[in-house]
């Protein structure tokens, strides 16, 4: 699955013919990387990737003032067709990823366990920061947001509860993972 490629034809079918700073506007404002791997920087080559497939098509360039010239490119039919492969795709694909943390866990029995303890509470912080990020970027409203996006955003805060939640067990565990010091 390819999500820079749904996302930016998702958003050339939503909004309409579009150069690639709108669209990595687009993926700022809608803050695509909280609940996705879309990275903003890989837009450019995407669009040149599509635009060589037949899935998107130059339409006009654009330059104001002093500013580089912007292509804009719009949706083709062929664009559309694969923007509904890929939702379908992603609808009815389940992708729960293995984590290596487990690997490491599995790895971790000879392992002093103050210094586990260490990496678990990093783990737990860390997470718990990203479901701060979460909440302090949704407290702000962006344009256009819709009843989907605050459900997205559930998702993204309820599996990084489920997380913290496990790395919580796991150091409830500790002592039977670890041989004393």
């Amino acid at each position: 699955m390819n999500e820079t490629r749904l996302f930016v034809l998702a958003a050339l079918a939503r909004r309409g013919p579009m150069h690639g700073h709108q669209i990595r506007r687009d993926a700022r404002v809608d803050r695509a990387d909280l609940w996705s791997r879309v990275k903003p920087g890989s837009l450019y080559s995407a669009l040149h990737r599509m635009a060589d497939e037949g899935l998107i098509r130059p339409i006009r360039t654009e330059q104001e003032g002093a500013l580089p010239a912007r292509t804009v490119y719009e949706i083709t039919t062929e664009g559309l067709r694969e923007l509904r492969a890929l939702r379908d795709e992603a609808l009815t694909e389940v992708d729960i990823r293995p984590d290596p943390v487990d690997l490491a866990l599995a790895a971790a029995a000879d392992l002093d366990r103050d210094l586990l303890r260490g990496y678990l509470e990093d783990r737990i912080t860390t997470l718990r920061a990203r479901t701060a990020r979460i909440g302090h970027q949704l407290d702000r409203q962006w344009p256009d947001q819709s009843p989907a996006d605050d459900l997205i955003a559930d998702h993204a805060r309820i599996r990084i509860q489920a997380e913290i939640d496990w790395h919580e067990k796991v150091l409830a565990n500790i002592d039977k993972l670890t041989p004393p010091r």
